[in-house]
């Protein structure tokens, strides 16, 4: 399983999670509740959790092609989204918390 994050700072992170949502469940299952949210794309699953000046999004998908297209599909519209607030979402490895 490939897997990213990012952590985009925002003063609405809840607003952005739903937003982006409600536009990629357009034509994938979405869903949205309580800051959280979870976009299952076709090449993989995107979850959005909401953190106090944070949206944090996390991408996973079988192998690392689909992985480059979930990510590219929920940044650039996150980006699109909050253009006017200059939103960068920058992709990384997820942080194993293993000991």
């Amino acid at each position: 399983m490939a897997t990213a994050v990012a952590r985009v700072e925002t003063e609405s992170p809840e607003r952005y999670a739903k937003q982006l949502c409600e536009h990629l469940g357009r034509r994938s299952k979405s869903t949205f509740a309580d800051g959280d949210g979870t976009i299952e794309l076709t090449a993989g699953v995107v979850r959005l959790h909401s953190e106090p000046g944070v949206l944090v999004l996390e991408a996973e998908a079988g192998n690392d092609a689909d992985l480059a297209v979930v990510t590219e599909v929920a940044g650039r519209h996150l980006e699109r989204f909050g253009r006017r607030n200059e939103l960068q979402v920058a992709w990384g490895p997820v942080e194993s918390t293993a000991e």
